[in-house]
């Protein structure tokens, strides 16, 4: 079953270039050893969050931005086996050269879809989420994401969802998912993205869906919605695209 790797990171803004030719050249290297796809989208729409947000869970600075990404593999086994090659090969860490970024205050996990509808491909504009899931909810939580899919987001104009199940999230000594979430014993950390064909469709879906919304009661969330991070991200470098 497909299985992610998904990772924020604070970068530069000056460093823009130098992060794109560094996955570039670190393609190569996932890619021989089972990885399908790589992507990496640049933050252009990160606001502060009252409780928790991209910003407070990468440390960002002022002059960095915030960085959603993540690698596509055939399945967990073939994930688990590349990383472990990955961080003993003396040729990955010569090829690579100096990180252009804090690799201290990365954040990265593994995920297993819950539910994965319509395509990613080809988009001009990602939303990224991050969110805790107490785990006896994983069932109502994909239920939900069907729903908000079917009634919401492909109406409206979204190409595609992936809902990612935390399967091996690591914990930092500065900096990782469940502090990002201000996650409670017993929840699954949820990594997970919309594609849209562009900024401006997404931003009129939400417009939309705020209109609809208007007047009706809350529906009942399988998760504390108030430590939820959002936010919107460009495609930088994306392997599908050639």
């Amino acid at each position: 079953m497909t299985y992610y790797t998904g990772s924020l990171a604070p970068v530069p803004q000056a460093n823009k270039a130098a992060y794109e030719d560094h996955a570039s050249r670190a393609w190569p290297h996932f890619q021989k050893r089972g990885a399908l796809r790589l992507v990496e989208t640049w933050g252009e729409d990160i606001k502060p969050g009252k409780h928790t947000d991209f910003i407070r869970a990468v440390q960002a600075k002022g002059d960095e931005a915030v960085v959603f990404s993540w690698i596509e593999w055939p399945d967990r086994a073939t994930a688990d086996k590349a990383w472990a090659e990955l961080m003993t090969d003396p040729a990955v860490e010569a090829d690579m050269g100096q990180m252009p970024f804090d690799g201290k205050r990365m954040t990265w996990g593994g995920f297993a879809p819950v539910l994965s509808e319509g395509t990613d491909r080809g988009a001009g504009w990602v939303q990224g989420f991050l969110l805790a899931v107490p785990a006896a909810n994983r069932q109502a939580y994909a239920d939900m994401a069907r729903q908000a899919w079917d009634g919401m987001f492909r109406p409206h104009g979204c190409l595609g969802m992936v809902e990612g199940w935390g399967e091996d999230v690591p914990h930092g000594t500065q900096t990782d998912m469940y502090r990002a979430t201000d996650a409670k014993d017993g929840e699954v950390i949820v990594f997970s993205w919309t594609a849209w064909p562009d900024r401006a469709t997404c931003e009129a879906a939400q417009a939309k869906m705020e209109v609809d919304m208007d007047g009706q009661p809350m529906p009942e969330m399988p998760f504390d919605g108030k430590r939820m991070i959002w936010g919107g991200f460009a495609p930088l470098f994306d392997t599908a695209k050639g």
